[in-house]
């Protein structure tokens, strides 16, 4: 798979598909239309907050695979007023890692919220799969492209402990189905330029979505090479634990580092194409902020 990217309210990985214009701009007016707490309108809605930087990572190949890949990545992301648009991990750069467990990257904006709560709606680019980029996937149907949504709910359980749950629909039905994630995040140490934070998740995704990314369908060629073919249901398809570290160097310059750790399971983890149920990944990163 891909390194993701959002960029205006889209996430952008390597595929040979254009982004749909139309739908684009539809979901767009939609979020926009959406009423704004009256707090959230008054607060310096004109102001505007970047960040820029870079992150050396590495991680699967593909979900199950045993090859590990390395790569250089940019971080960015840009702040307008209640309007947020990042790559992944970085609005809690931006926020000294007091969102650490956000809405997640892309376009989004806090749609409802309370004292301990707040609901978010984004939008994002699934960019799929192109099945012969890796040698175990060749001869499997491409996944296309396609444009997800996302509604996130975070509580504050106490002052350490925060849950958020997230859910993200494939908009245009081009394969990608639905996945579900569910986090528990507990802030392990906290100072003015420090954080330490441990996370615990499970993601699930519908039949769709795990029919798309790990079924093999029957008569393909990729079922006479493994030998046979297998079409899963819906289900839990990961659970995970990981460390993110963030360090303000400056008032400008930030430092993040992170590592995770974890196990496909239910379904995904009985698929063919699946060589290992461990995935481990970690980075780190540099940025500069305004």
């Amino acid at each position: 798979m891909g390194q993701s990217l959002w960029i205006c309210g889209f996430k952008d990985q390597r595929s040979r598909r254009g982004a749909p214009g139309l739908a684009t701009g539809l979901l767009s007016a939609a979020l926009l239309a959406l009423p704004v707490h009256a707090e959230e309108a008054a607060a310096k809605p004109d102001e505007m907050r970047y960040l820029l930087g870079l992150r050396v990572s590495s991680g699967p190949e593909y979900p199950g695979s045993r090859r590990q890949e390395q790569g250089l990545t940019p971080l960015w992301a840009l702040y307008w007023g209640r309007w947020r648009i990042t790559t992944a991990g970085t609005g809690a750069m931006m926020g000294f890692g007091s969102d650490a467990a956000g809405p997640g990257p892309g376009a989004s904006r806090d749609w409802l919220h309370g004292e301990h709560w707040k609901l978010g709606l984004g939008l994002r680019i699934d960019s799929g799969r192109d099945s012969d980029q890796t040698e175990i996937t060749r001869g499997l149907p491409d996944v296309p492209r396609t444009l997800r949504g996302r509604l996130n709910l975070q509580v504050e359980l106490d002052p350490k402990w925060t849950l958020s749950a997230s859910l993200s629909p494939d908009l245009l039905n081009r394969r990608g189905g639905t996945e579900l994630s569910v986090d528990f995040g507990r802030s392990l140490y906290r100072s003015r330029h420090a954080s330490l934070t441990l996370g615990l998740g499970l993601s699930a995704s519908d039949r769709r979505h795990l029919q798309s990314y790990f079924g093999v369908p029957e008569g393909s060629e990729a079922a006479q090479r493994l030998g046979r073919h297998y079409e899963p249901g819906s289900g839990l398809t990961g659970a995970y634990v990981n460390l993110s570290y963030m360090q303000a160097l400056t008032p400008r310059w930030v430092l993040v580092a992170s590592w995770s750790e974890g196990r496909l399971l239910d379904a995904a983890a009985a698929s063919p194409l699946v060589e290992t149920t461990r995935q481990r990944s970690a980075s780190i990163g540099l940025a500069y902020r305004n």
